[in-house]
């Protein structure tokens, strides 16, 4: 895990200041594909509504941060979502080793897009959720 820890420290690291706020995908897909028993509800359930938003949506870094904001707005208690054993055929390891620019930012999107199909059991229940919020 310290291996995984330090490949993500320094994703994160070259993602601050990328364009359209990349750095929340970042956050994202690593809080779900690194998800235990452990893990808090709402840091799944985030990480999954911005996943979602960003890989069926096509929304950017800073929309998605708005959205979570949202969501943070109104105290609730967050759905247990379902973990699935495999958890996408990429990991931060694979973004890093990607070039700097274009093709580690590409990297990023394809990171997330696998983290979010191999979770996607979850699909209707963060979809549910959005439209609860009236986000769509």
């Amino acid at each position: 895990m310290d291996s995984v820890r330090a490949a993500y420290d320094e994703v994160y690291a070259y993602t601050i200041g990328r364009p359209g706020f990349i750095l929340q995908h970042v956050v994202d897909a690593f809080a779900v594909q690194t998800a235990n028993d452990e893990s808090k509800p709402i840091g799944v359930v985030f990480g999954l509504v911005g996943l979602y938003l960003h890989v069926e949506k096509q929304f950017s870094g800073r929309q998605v941060q708005r959205v979570h904001m949202e969501l943070g707005r109104r105290k609730r208690e967050w759905p247990r979502l379902q973990v699935p054993e495999d958890r996408g055929s990429m990991t931060v390891a694979d973004v890093l080793a990607a070039s700097t620019g274009p093709k580690r930012d590409m990297a990023i999107n394809n990171w997330c897009r696998s983290v979010w199909n191999a979770f996607s059991i979850n699909r209707q229940t963060i979809i549910s959720l959005l439209q609860e919020y009236h986000i769509t």
